[in-house]
């Protein structure tokens, strides 16, 4: 009965006494977006592990039979497929949200680095799911990216073997994969209370910039009536894309069944995982190359602890907001590149925004280094004064 009580204040406390500047955007939204996606992956990947078979031979069939044979099995499918999509897109805007308002700077350093994790079991749990349906490039990408821990000194094959279960990717991984891409979700909900907790403990940010704003209201009714009529649009979105478009962001090769004797032209992840996938081939070297894609969410990881600075949001830094821009943009830029064939002048551009993505954050520290210097030179020449 204890913990009942203390999980209804929570949710009290959460929805609709907590303070919350009044200084909020529709780009605070994102949060309560992905949240929802979440909810809505969870429900549909359980009515799918009905229908689902984890046999590396009738994997594939069931997919199809779902889609088929199944009343409404097609948006089932498609709704689950299209939410990890939507779920990406609104994480990362999430993040690119924080990186320009500074929401991760002291005291929300725990909150930002709960949330990378959070995007880094996504990619993962996202990873799983899109082995399961055993189509060509399924297989094929869960063949490549499995084979990259190879790379690990001395024991690189061994974790390989331990991935695969096995000697080569087969029907003992494809049980692995699906064991893990259902409990995952339960984790990342999990990280998500703690993520909000963390966020109550330090309180929201806010477009200006403050560690704490000054003018705050209840977050019920005037946030709630807000997101809730954001969130009815958002679905409706999804919906739309489901219906009309659901195999736009998909790739057309998952629609054949795996064949372990003809290795695809040109693999190609999923697009949310593209990015990363670019910067892991535009290095030479295979060790490097995996450095690099681990170094990328690494860097994520301590940027509130690269720096302190004075002033906080983007939207009084005009080079700092032009910075925040450019790194978006060349994020998508690594992306067109991460679907596009290893050739020039392709291989030249990945490396090139490669360097720009990891430069962002050395200019970015250097930036607020000097404002701390300049600010410091001003104040000693005042006192002198």
């Amino acid at each position: 009965m204890r913990h009942i009580k203390r999980s209804l204040g929570f949710i009290y406390d959460t929805a609709i006494t907590y303070p919350a500047p009044i200084t909020l955007n529709y780009n605070y939204n994102f949060g309560v977006y992905a949240l929802t996606v979440l909810a809505l992956q969870i429900v549909t990947g359980i009515f799918l592990v009905m229908f689902y078979s984890t046999n590396a031979s009738l994997a594939f069939l069931s997919v199809e039979h779902l889609m088929r044979d199944v009343p409404y099995g097609w948006f089932l499918r498609y709704l689950h497929a299209n939410g990890a999509s939507f779920f990406f897109i609104v994480v990362y805007a999430h993040l690119f949200r924080g990186l320009y308002y500074g929401s991760y700077f002291y005291p929300r350093r725990l909150l930002w680095c709960s949330g990378v994790v959070i995007l880094l079991l996504m990619i993962i749990t996202a990873f799983l799911g899109y082995v399961l349906p055993w189509g060509q490039m399924s297989y094929w990408a869960a063949t490549v990216i499995t084979n990259l821990a190879s790379t690990v000194p001395f024991f690189g094959q061994k974790i390989v073997n331990w991935l695969w279960s096995g000697f080569s990717v087969d029907n003992p991984t494809l049980n692995k994969f699906f064991s893990l891409h259902y409990l995952l979700p339960f984790v990342i909900l999990a990280l998500v209370l703690l993520h909000v907790a963390l966020l109550h403990q330090a309180g929201s940010s806010n477009p200006n910039g403050w560690k704490r704003s000054i003018d705050e209201i209840p977050f019920h009714p005037y946030y709630t009536i807000k997101d809730f009529f954001s969130v009815i649009l958002f679905i409706a979105i999804i919906i739309f894309f489901v219906s009309f478009i659901p195999n736009h962001l998909g790739h057309p090769d998952n629609y054949i069944p795996a064949n372990p004797d003809q290795t695809p032209e040109h693999i190609v992840p999923e697009w949310y995982f593209l990015p990363f996938y670019a910067i892991l081939r535009s290095i030479p070297d295979k060790l490097l190359g995996v450095v690099a894609l681990l170094a990328s969410i690494i860097f994520l990881l301590l940027l509130p602890f690269l720096d302190r600075p004075l002033i906080r949001s983007s939207i009084y830094k005009p080079f700092i907001a032009k910075l925040n821009i450019l790194f978006i943009a060349n994020c998508i830029i690594l992306g067109y590149i991460g679907q596009s064939p290893l050739e020039e002048p392709f291989l030249f551009l990945g490396r090139l925004t490669t360097v720009l993505y990891f430069l962002y954050f050395f200019v970015f520290f250097a930036i607020g280094s000097l404002d701390k210097l300049f600010v410091s030179l001003i104040k000693n020449q005042g006192n002198k004064a």
